[in-house]
Formats: C-alpha cells, sequence, structure tokens
C-alpha cells in the first residue's frame, strides 16, 4: 500500500515534465464565494473546501515547469475558455495541491473551509435562463382528481409534442446558497420546484440531441420558485401570466456550485432531485419520469435562440409541488421561517430560509395587488 502511494505521489510530481495529463487526482467543482468582500471563483473539493483559482493559480507559476496562462474575471469567463485552456490549468492545480499534501490541517491560506465564506451564485450572472415546464409525468395535471391525472398523463405519453420553454429572469432573481427566498408582499401562492440546471458550456444555434451533451459544461442544483397567485381579473386577457408566476426578486437561486460534466455523467441515467420543507420531504424524482429528455430541451431551446456559455437551462420538476394535491391532500405554500432545501445527488444541496416582504409604500396602485384583493385562479 505505502508502494502505491509513492508512486501516485511520483506520477502527480512528474506531470509537468511529462506534458499535459487528463486525469487529475480528484474530481472537482466550481463556484463563487465572497472572500475579502468581492465575489471570487474558487474550486470546490471534497465538498468541503474552496481553493481560490487566482492565488492557487500564482502559487503554481512559481514552479518554472508551469507557464504562466491569464485566469478567468469571472465564472462566466471561466465556463467559456474550459475546453481551451483553463480544464488543463485546473486540473494542474488540483493535482498539485493533492500531491504536496496541501489539503490537510497545514493547508495554504488560499485553502478555506467552505463555512467560513458566503456561497455566491456561481454564475453571477446567466445571460438567459430557461424553464421546462411540466416535463415530468408526476407534475402533469397535479391539482386535478386521481382520473384526471391518469388521464391527462396518458395522453401527454401518447401526444408529447415539442417541449415547452419559458424563460426566466436573471439578475435580481438569481440568488445563491444560503441567500433568503422572499415572499412578495401580498402574495400568498409562494411554491416550489427543484430542478437540474444545465450549464451550457459551447455556442450552440440548432444542435441535434444527438450532440447537445458535447455543448454542455456542467450542472447545478436551481429551484424555481412560483408566484401562483395570477393576475387580478380585467384588463389585458391572457389565460396566464409568467412574468408574475417566475418573475420576482430571489425566484431563482443556483448552487452551490458547478459540477463540469466529467466528473457527474449523464443525467439522463443517474438524476435524482428531491426537495423538503422544514424537514418534511415534497418532492424526489428521477431522470425517468421525465417526459423530454435534458438534450431534446437544448435541441428545442437551440432552435429559436442561440444559446452562449454562462446560459442555463432548467429541466423541469416532478410531482409534489405546494399547488398541488396529488401528495398531501391539500395545496400548501412557503410560509415565512420555513426553510426549503433542494437536493441532487452528485452535486449538492441548496438550503434557503423563507421571510416575508415588508409592505411598500409610496406606489399609485398600478403595482402588483396582494393575492386577497381578487379570486383566487387556484
Amino acid at each position: 500500500m505505502r508502494r502505491s502511494s509513492v508512486l501516485i505521489l511520483f506520477l502527480l510530481l512528474a506531470i509537468p515534465a511529462m506534458g499535459w495529463s487528463q486525469m487529475t487526482a480528484e474530481p472537482f467543482k466550481v463556484g463563487t464565494f465572497e472572500i475579502d468582500g468581492s465575489p471570487t471563483v474558487g474550486i470546490v473539493l471534497r465538498d468541503s473546501l474552496i481553493v481560490e483559482l487566482d492565488a492557487a493559480n500564482l502559487a503554481l507559476e512559481r514552479n518554472s515547469a508551469y507557464p504562466v496562462i491569464p485566469l478567468p474575471a469571472d465564472m462566466l469567463e471561466l465556463i467559456s475558455r474550459y475546453d481551451y485552456g483553463l480544464k488543463r490549468r485546473l486540473y494542474e492545480i488540483v493535482n498539485h495541491l493533492v500531491a504536496s499534501n496541501s489539503l490537510g490541517n497545514d493547508r495554504p491560506d488560499y485553502v478555506h473551509d467552505v463555512g467560513d465564506l458566503r456561497t455566491l451564485p456561481p454564475i453571477m450572472y446567466p445571460g438567459k435562463i430557461l424553464n421546462a415546464a411540466v416535463n415530468f409525468y408526476s407534475h402533469v395535471e397535479e391539482a386535478g382528481t386521481g382520473e384526471e391525472r391518469t388521464e391527462a398523463r396518458r395522453l401527454r405519453r401518447e401526444q408529447r409534442g415539442i417541449p415547452y420553454l419559458f424563460i426566466k429572469p436573471s439578475r435580481g432573481a438569481v440568488v445563491g446558497n444560503g441567500d433568503e427566498i422572499v415572499i412578495p408582499y401580498g402574495r400568498n401562492r409562494t411554491d416550489w420546484e427543484v430542478e437540474l440546471g444545465a450549464v451550457i458550456g459551447k455556442t450552440a444555434k440548432y444542435v441535434s440531441a444527438n450532440d447537445a451533451e458535447e455543448h454542455i459544461f456542467g450542472y447545478m442544483v436551481t429551484l424555481d420558485i412560483s408566484d401562483r397567485g395570477g393576475r387580478p381579473p380585467g384588463g389585458a386577457r391572457f389565460t396566464l401570466d409568467w412574468f408574475v408566476g417566475k418573475g420576482h426578486d430571489t425566484f431563482a437561486p443556483q448552487g452551490p456550485w458547478i459540477v463540469p460534466k466529467e466528473f457527474y455523467g449523464n443525467p439522463m441515467e443517474i438524476l435524482r432531485q428531491s426537495l423538503s420543507v422544514d424537514g418534511e420531504q415534497m418532492q424526489e424524482a428521477t431522470a425517468g419520469d421525465m417526459i423530454h429528455s435534458l438534450w431534446e430541451l437544448v435541441e428545442f431551446a437551440s432552435s429559436i435562440i442561440t444559446l452562449y456559455p454562462g446560459d442555463v437551462i432548467n429541466n423541469g420538476t416532478s410531482g409534489g409541488v405546494g399547488m398541488g394535491t396529488a401528495v398531501r391532500g391539500a395545496q400548501r405554500f412557503l410560509q415565512p421561517g420555513e426553510v426549503v432545501e433542494a437536493t441532487i445527488d452528485g452535486i449538492g444541496t441548496l438550503r434557503m430560509p423563507v421571510v416575508g416582504e415588508e409592505e411598500p409604500g409610496g406606489l399609485t396602485g398600478a403595482a402588483l395587488p396582494p393575492v386577497n384583493t381578487y379570486r383566487d385562479p387556484l
């Protein structure tokens, strides 16, 4: 056993001399963290250690065997350059830290415990966020009777059609792990949806589902928080207002970090996503419940608009949302003081406290009114 450890150490230290190795001593994740008051890109090791990318790279470059490489200013740049040189450098940093035993008790000051830092949204901020609506069979007709649910799901299996995607706002809506989900003033139908967020890594336009995985950088946990209160009657006659339903501040939690795809695997084979509120499990599903695959979502989205590095496609959610009655027998919505925990195996957990928004003042009446001023559409 000792001889094997010595051999591994030798190989890791010899990588610069031997040339580029496409192997890393440990899998890693990447995220954005607040360090000295500024957003800083970090490498996440063992889900417990955060390595400042800039500082670790400077330490590595003191070894003349490693060339100087300009590092990205933020996560968006890291994603766009990952397959064009940065992937190799991140592998080198991780290999060097492991080989030099720099992750134990005697760590350099650029290696932090995850609990000592504020975790920010990994991407600040995605150019666009596309969400799949009703993309799990268990989420079809969740508020209907048992017979209605069965019939609706049967019809959907026979007539899958093409995906349905909607755009969710980015800056303002996107928040990171531990940030508050804010229930908007006067709105009392705030709902939860756990989803897999696929981060685009390469520009995609008219990409086939067969080639979609090549355009993915990695995966993260996301929440599609929803306002089920709807619009008041009168005015423009639209059946559904997606901006009201999906567009409030804090309604797009993302993180806690991104797993590069080489360390996660095929989500259509291994995905398991779950969500609890105050410790009570509300949702749990695997990819086998999905109506359209993630790859089909990429094909559909890229047939409408060009996808760029850092854009996010969310795969949809399963049964168990608050407006549904199939799981609990009655509707249930978020309340101030509760905590939402959303988990995807192999990626991590978002833990989000829920608060209520204070009453705003000085408005003229054109603002979104409280739900209790008109008939509840649910």
